[in-house]
């Protein structure tokens, strides 16, 4: 396996995986599903996906913690357990670049990238409910930030941008394009906005931004791969709710033992060790 080390870095990236994962936004459409812990990143790729994402949702469940209050270091580690425990790509979901300032979001950026990770999503979510979007010209100079200081790195990690009106109550499809548009002429290789649900909303920003891939987030059952693939999104993603599904199961069956005294859930159950080659 080739890979490209840096100045500053302990570790060294796998050109392979990064290739690879460019590879796969240059046609057809896959999905890249979200792992929380090693374990679910093996079974993943034991399942045959191609690449993977983090989720920090269900990084941060397994912390005991609400989605967001994982810290920059915390996240590092986790970032560089999931891509040595799987030889596919790995998606940072690197929420707000974890720094407000342009300046700081590039150094954190360039740390991110010394995890090993083929790919990385800076979001525009400024985490003041008053203002929950960063303004649009910061905005901008964040993507472009993060897309020099990879670029410093001598890698190729693909960027994503992300714009975070539909999830923080700003459900403006003029906007989320504009700002999507604007992630790209700065430097981002693929645009995403989260909780997009509508087949219009979703031609309209693979129009807007094309040729760049665009990820779509599927966290209920309202679209298929099949028809996603048919409105031209390259990427699928699903955020936390692989984590959320394995916790439904976990409450249900615990729920029961307490307020039941039985254990039918625990029939059918999975031969993990198997999965995970034990």
């Amino acid at each position: 396996m080739c890979h490209v080390c840096f100045r500053g870095s302990d570790r060294c990236v796998s050109e392979d995986r990064i290739a690879v994962f460019h590879r796969l936004h240059s046609e057809g459409c896959f999905v890249i599903p979200n792992p929380w812990d090693p374990g679910s990143a093996r079974a993943l790729e034991q399942l045959g996906f191609s690449a993977l994402a983090t989720t920090s949702s269900g990084f941060a469940w397994t912390l005991g913690r609400p989605d967001t209050k994982a810290s920059l270091e915390e996240v590092l580690t986790h970032l560089r357990s999931i891509v040595d425990a799987v030889s596919v790509p790995v998606n940072a979901d690197f929420e707000g670049g974890y720094a407000a300032e342009p300046e700081a979001v590039a150094v954190n950026v360039k740390r991110t990238v010394a995890s090993g990770i083929a790919g990385l999503s800076i979001e525009d979510a400024s985490g003041d409910p008053q203002d929950p979007l960063f303004d649009f010209d910061i905005a901008v100079d964040r993507i472009r930030a993060a897309r020099e200081a990879i670029d410093q790195t001598g890698t190729a990690v693909l960027l994503t941008g992300r714009s975070e009106g539909f999830v923080h109550g700003r459900p403006d499809i003029t906007e989320t394009i504009r700002r999507l548009r604007a992630y790209a002429e700065a430097g981002a290789d693929c645009l995403y906005a989260p909780r997009i649900t509508s087949t219009e909303h979703v031609s309209a920003i693979v129009a807007a931004v094309a040729p760049k891939p665009v990820n779509l987030l599927i966290n209920a059952p309202f679209m298929t791969v099949a028809q996603a693939a048919r409105l031209g999104v390259r990427r699928i993603s699903v955020g936390g709710t692989l984590a959320r599904t394995a916790w439904g199961g976990f409450l249900q069956a615990a729920k029961e033992i307490a307020e039941q005294g039985t254990f039918t859930r625990f029939d059918g159950l999975p031969n993990v060790d198997g999965i995970l080659g034990g």
